[in-house]
């Protein structure tokens, strides 16, 4: 292991993220009702230029009359680009002390969060409030991929990064037709073989932004959220979305549909081989440590200290789930 230690950021159950419009105070109703791990309540994409005001004051309305349980509550404000974002943070910071966290868009440069974070930190020494706020970013732009390494370092608020897969596409000029979907023009074909006959196999467009993403948010102690899938009517290709990310190493993906809250939860959620088989790894080391034995095999398997770690990882997500 490296010299360098990296601090954790706080540890959320997020297997689910759903989003919900703020100009729709029914929806929000019935979204704190749901299975959903984490609740944004949207001010940006979600709600027209002329609700955003009444979408601040419903969710300021939300925040402080709804039985939201032990769900993770968010915001995702407007853009540092527009005249909205100041007052996203002002007015809901000061007067919600049940918001957990904020959700920012489009962030490019590290620059982009401290603002936000100069802008929190007065807040919660004027209203001492007791509740730090944590930050999640959504890269979902060329220039906030280019610099995602030092995004990821930007601010100690800064528990998990989403990617943000449309914006994303229409700032790198990809050709996609469904929001988190692929696209048969991505494909690899294949050598003939001996009758002559080629086979084309699609790939996944998403890989590379996805994979450069995780690699950012484990390095620096982050949560990475896949974003959204935009036909809810097929969750067959949400389901297939969601396992490519959990298979590299995600933590949950977003809903923006109700439908699609079982299916992270469902992929996201450990299965009971997989935690029997994490609990075994576990007591073997424990019992290879009594036995005064420096190997540690399992099932005719040698087990190393990365294999333990992710045994260990595996066990504090199961048992947080239990807790729900």
């Amino acid at each position: 292991m490296s010299f360098t230690l990296i601090q954790q950021a706080t540890p959320r159950l997020h297997r689910s993220e759903l989003a919900v419009p703020g100009s729709n105070p029914t929806f929000m109703e019935k979204s704190a009702a749901s299975k959903a791990d984490v609740i944004f309540l949207d001010l940006e994409d979600a709600v027209a230029p002329d609700d955003k005001e009444r979408a601040r004051t419903n969710i300021i309305q939300a925040l402080n009359e709804i039985d939201w349980g032990t769900k993770t509550m968010m915001i995702r404000i407007n853009g540092l680009d527009t005249h909205y974002m100041y007052r996203d943070v002002v007015d809901i910071v000061e007067a919600c002390p049940r918001l957990d966290m904020i959700l920012i868009p489009k962030v490019g440069v590290p620059a982009d969060v401290y603002a936000i974070d100069v802008l929190v930190t007065q807040i919660e020494q004027a209203k001492k409030r007791e509740k730090a706020i944590g930050f999640e970013v959504l890269i979902e732009t060329a220039l906030g991929m280019a610099n995602v390494e030092a995004i990821a370092q930007s601010s100690k608020r800064l528990e998990a990064m989403s990617f943000g897969v449309a914006d994303y596409a229409a700032s790198t000029r990809a050709r996609s037709t469904v929001i988190g979907g692929v696209n048969q023009d991505y494909s690899v074909l294949t050598d003939k073989d001996e009758a002559g006959n080629r086979q084309t196999h699609w790939q996944d467009p998403w890989l590379f932004a996805q994979a450069r993403m995780l690699v950012a948010c484990r390095a620096y102690g982050l949560r990475p959220i896949d974003g959204p899938f935009g036909d809810f009517s097929d969750p067959d290709g949400y389901l297939s979305a969601a396992r490519r990310c959990a298979a590299l190493g995600f933590e949950g993906k977003w809903a923006i549909h109700p439908s699609q809250i079982d299916l992270a939860n469902e992929v996201f959620t450990p299965s009971e081989a997989e935690v029997g088989k994490a609990r075994r790894i576990l007591e073997a080391m424990e019992e290879a440590a009594k036995a005064g034995r420096g190997a540690v095999s399992l099932d005719g398997r040698l087990i190393d200290i990365a294999s333990i770690r992710m045994a260990e990882a595996l066990i504090e997500k199961a048992n947080a789930m239990s807790a729900q």
